[in-house]
């Protein structure tokens, strides 16, 4: 199940898979990656690209800021996530758990989260052209970092 924008132009926007490092680089200013982060999602708003994350994304954001920043902040940054217009959330489906099992197997070398693993399972069911994070993973398994010279 996916909440779905409406689409102008999808053909030919980036389509860009936005990792839980990068919406907590986003939103903390003391975060090694804000400043990078801030300038990524600037580009993704002047590019127009379309972003997507997890439901799993958003719940591993969510803990992490809920934990480090407290209960308002974690929720003002959801509240703000769903807000965004260029944003789609892919709420995970058994396909992706599977194809996200496969992922854990083929990086059995790897320290790989479950919720990476079914990114990537995402980012090949939708398609995305690149990662919006600063988890070297991404690349480990193949995938382009989304980078302001793109």
């Amino acid at each position: 199940m996916r909440r779905s924008r409406p689409a102008t132009g999808d053909h030919v926007r980036p389509r860009v898979l936005v990792d839980s490092g990068a919406w907590i680089a986003l939103v903390s200013a003391n975060d090694s990656h804000h400043a990078e982060a801030e300038a990524l999602f600037q580009l993704a708003i002047r590019r127009r690209a379309q972003l997507v994350t997890t439901n799993l994304v958003l719940a591993e954001t969510h803990r992490f800021l809920l934990h480090k920043a407290g209960r308002r902040a974690a929720k003002a940054v959801l509240n703000r996530i769903d807000a965004s217009p260029l944003l789609e959330i892919e709420f995970t489906s058994a396909a992706h758990h599977a194809a996200g099992r496969a992922w854990i197997d083929k990086l059995a070398d790897q320290a790989l989260t479950y919720t990476d693993a079914v990114s990537f399972a995402v980012m090949q069911s939708r398609r995305c052209t690149a990662a919006l994070t600063f988890d070297r993973h991404f690349t480990i398994a193949g995938f382009a970092r989304w980078q302001p010279n793109e």
